[in-house]
């Protein structure tokens, strides 16, 4: 990726306590092709920041000012605002990876860090969130089709099983014990429709008497 197709497509949201560090990230981010789109420096800041720029990714530090930390902040942008988060901090114990880990971040960076580094995050954090969004978007397609094939389902009626039927008038006891006309049954309980007319033998036995029969006059 070049740095003119970096500056296009990649806008970047710094959350970050200390000014000075905010502003030496802003100068590096600026040398390797990125924009930024703001900075904060608290959880309500960076939200409001997200909300009203929608950047393509959020640098976090977990130290933050105010009373909810990067963790917690990252944390409601993923679920909530759906945009990747790197953490950037100097945070590494055991305790605060785990905590960070539960917020499926993109990134993890330890401070102090080379713009090599910071390059290979940004990046590797946009191309798994576009992949995340194929993917979602992919399952959203894929739910829809099975929800029409289920629709689809449940309109097909099928007769299964025995069916008591009058051996003399053709009639069929239904569930309620009713005994329904044949041609009734079948169109309550499949898809089918009729159209009337003469079976050759039956056209035989009760018509073509009559009509071939001669003329009294």
């Amino acid at each position: 990726m070049t740095k003119n197709d970096r500056t296009a497509r990649l806008r970047i949201l710094i959350v970050e306590d200390e000014a000075l560090i905010a502003k030496e990230l802003q100068d590096r981010l600026t040398r390797l092709g990125f924009e930024t789109v703001a900075v904060a420096d608290s959880a309500d800041k960076a939200i409001q920041a997200v909300e009203q720029n929608r950047p393509n990714l959020v640098l976090m530090d977990i130290r933050l000012k105010g009373p909810r930390d990067g963790i917690e902040t990252a944390g409601y942008i993923r679920q909530h605002l759906h945009i990747p988060v790197v953490y950037l901090t100097a945070h590494s114990d055991e305790a605060t990876l785990k905590r960070a880990k539960d917020t499926a971040p993109f990134g993890y960076v330890l401070k102090p860090f080379q713009e090599r580094e910071l390059l290979v995050a940004i990046e590797m954090a946009t191309h798994m969130h576009m992949l995340e969004q194929r993917i979602s978007e992919r399952t959203a397609e894929l739910q829809q089709t099975v929800e029409k094939l289920q629709q689809a389902l449940n309109e097909i009626k099928t007769l299964r099983g025995l069916i008591p039927i009058c051996a003399w008038c053709k009639k069929i006891r239904n569930d309620t014990g009713y005994w329904e006309h044949l041609e009734t049954y079948l169109r309550t309980h499949t898809e089918a429709e009729f159209s009337h007319g003469l079976c050759p033998e039956c056209y035989e036995k009760n018509f073509a008497t009559l009509l071939n029969a001669p003329s009294q006059e």
